[in-house]
């Protein structure tokens, strides 16, 4: 006896290609959105990475914030200015880049066309000059890219006020003394801001001077 061989019918054939078409793009989908999550993850992963070691250089510098001063300049200033988005101040570099040596710095944010970055500059300071340093030929370091904004705060007391609690202000005038605090917020332009960034100089600011007025917080002999 022969047995009868049953094949496929053109129904089943169809839905078992319409089954098979549906599994593969599910299958497709899974794949492009963990790819999509990948991709996401890494991106998240190197932004938190920018920002610790940013931030870390960051409180490493104004940490070692220097009391440098002009002795050939009115008044002795100091080498520091703050102002809402740019940060002026001397410090030494660290000990894994440079040996010795003071340097004056400019943190700011730089944008054109393409790009907004957070920068930082440097240059060597004329300490025989009665005038303020230039960036103009200084050396530039890009220390994070696509920053939207940032904002500068410092913390302490009014320029020749000797009572009175400090307060936080948006720019720092005071050319003798050092803010107590410096505090930095930056804003990428995608994903969330920062944590604040707040940083207490360790030098006192005394030891710029060559006399110092301890009742007037001031360098002896300065206005």
């Amino acid at each position: 006896m022969s047995a009868r061989v049953r094949g496929f019918t053109l129904i089943e054939l169809v839905i078992a290609l319409m089954l098979l078409a549906l599994m593969t793009s599910v299958l497709f989908g899974s794949l492009q959105l963990a790819g999509r999550s990948w991709d996401s993850g890494e991106a998240k992963v190197a932004q938190v990475t920018e920002m610790r070691q940013t931030q870390q250089f960051l409180r490493e510098q104004l940490a070692g914030a220097y009391p440098q001063r002009l002795p050939k300049a009115a008044e002795i200033p100091l080498l520091f200015s703050g102002e809402r988005e740019e940060l002026r101040f001397a410090a030494p570099l660290p000990a894994r880049v440079a040996e010795g040596g003071i340097l004056y710095f400019r943190l700011s944010l730089l944008k054109d066309a393409e790009h907004s970055r957070l920068v930082l500059e440097r240059a060597i300071p004329d300490l025989s000059s009665p005038d303020e340093p230039s960036f103009d030929r200084a050396d530039r370091s890009i220390l994070a890219d696509g920053i939207g904004s940032i904002k500068l705060g410092f913390f302490g007391r009014d320029s020749n006020a000797v009572e009175g609690s400090p307060t936080w202000r948006d720019r720092w005038n005071d050319r003798q003394l050092l803010p107590q605090l410096i505090r930095i917020e930056v804003v990428p332009t995608r994903g969330p801001a920062w944590p604040p960034l707040v940083v207490e100089p360790r030098r006192a600011p005394e030891a710029g001077c060559r006399a110092w007025d301890a009742s007037r917080q001031r360098c002896a002999g300065a206005g």
